[in-house]
């Protein structure tokens, strides 16, 4: 059986003449739902789930104003684009509605060709806005694979991940460029996909010939995301690959020295060390926060860029909030 992979399109009007005319502009590209008044509108939204809605303002009872409010402050229909069609004109009312949440209006009459225009521009918005969340999703899944080997819940990843970002925000980095730090360090350990289970769970210390097969991870990581346009996996592949280097030009792979680390490199190394002390693993207990920042600040200059050191100790509170929010799962990893 083959799905119909047409979108859906809801059309609200209180007029049958409006709901006709829409029909025949976009009937033979969309799968559409009709609906006269708010309530019918409300509840095809909910169990639809359209990717789209057509919404008149004016209309008896509850306006299109009144639903929006409804629709976006419903979880399940929060995301769905809202294009209004009306007959209103001022810019007061255009202006309401886009703070409502709106992502377009079109007025009345309606040109087919602004209509289909608009509907197909908005509907390709949200394909790229899914393109984008399931790229990240993929991101992040992976990381959790690479988690499972040496940490059963996978909630490091996480949490090293809002730790990264929390800092990259206090050192001055954007909304975006901080954003792009916490999407890109779930790749962090992905090359440990490619160390054997052998090494990564061993409860005692390494042999000198594990070790160096354990030092691998970061080129094995790097191979893996490969070579990229994309900004996030070029960022995740720096991690991924420098994240072990250490400021004083002790770390691997390449035993890079202070700012010659990439930055990305320098905070995930903060991030990923004090979520590593303040959990569980295989070979040890978890520490107290006050031991991890004691070793945090014992190896500023050494290990770690002490700057960000510093700046790690001064957003504490943000961190620990985030330890809190994403617990061990895992009651026998607790202690």
């Amino acid at each position: 059986m083959i799905q119909n992979t047409k979108a859906k399109v809801l059309i609200i009007d209180d007029e049958p003449t409006n709901l006709q005319i829409l029909n025949e502009i976009l009937k033979n590209d969309y799968i559409l739902f009709f609906a006269k008044d708010a309530e019918k509108g409300w509840e095809l939204a909910n169990r639809e789930s359209p990717d789209l809605i057509l919404l008149d303002v004016m209309m008896p009872e509850v306006t299109g104003y009144e639903l929006i409010q409804r629709l976006k402050e419903n979880p399940s229909t929060k995301y769905i684009p809202v294009i209004f069609v009306t007959a209103l004109t001022d810019v007061g009312d255009e202006e309401k509605g886009f703070k409502l949440g709106a992502v377009d209006y079109i007025t009345k009459p309606v040109s087919p060709s602004i209509v289909k225009a608009r509907v197909k521009t908005h509907l390709s918005l949200v394909d790229s806005e899914e393109v984008k969340i399931t790229r990240l999703q993929i991101i992040q899944r992976l990381g959790m694979a690479s988690e499972y080997k040496d940490n059963e819940t996978g909630m490091h990843v996480i949490r090293m991940s809002h730790y990264s970002k929390t800092l990259a925000l206090a050192i001055g980095y954007s909304e975006e460029g901080a954003e792009e730090i916490l999407n890109a360090a779930p790749m962090h350990d992905v090359g440990k996909i490619g160390i054997p289970d052998s090494i990564i769970q061993k409860p005692g210390k390494l042999t000198e010939e594990e070790w160096q097969i354990m030092k691998r991870h970061p080129q094995i990581g790097a191979e893996i995301i490969g070579d990229h346009h994309s900004s996030l996996l070029k960022l995740a592949k720096s991690i991924a690959l420098t994240h072990h280097e250490k400021f004083d030009g002790t770390g691997y792979p390449y035993q890079l020295k202070g700012e010659n680390i990439p930055l990305e490199g320098r905070i995930i190394a903060i991030a990923d060390v004090f979520d590593a002390l303040t959990t569980v693993r295989p070979y040890k207990k978890a520490w107290e926060v006050e031991d991890a920042l004691s070793f945090l600040q014992k190896e500023a200059g050494t290990h770690f860029d002490p700057q960000l050191v510093k700046e790690f100790l001064k957003v504490l509170p943000k961190v620990l909030e985030i330890k809190a929010e994403w617990p061990e799962e895992i009651e026998k990893l607790k202690n």
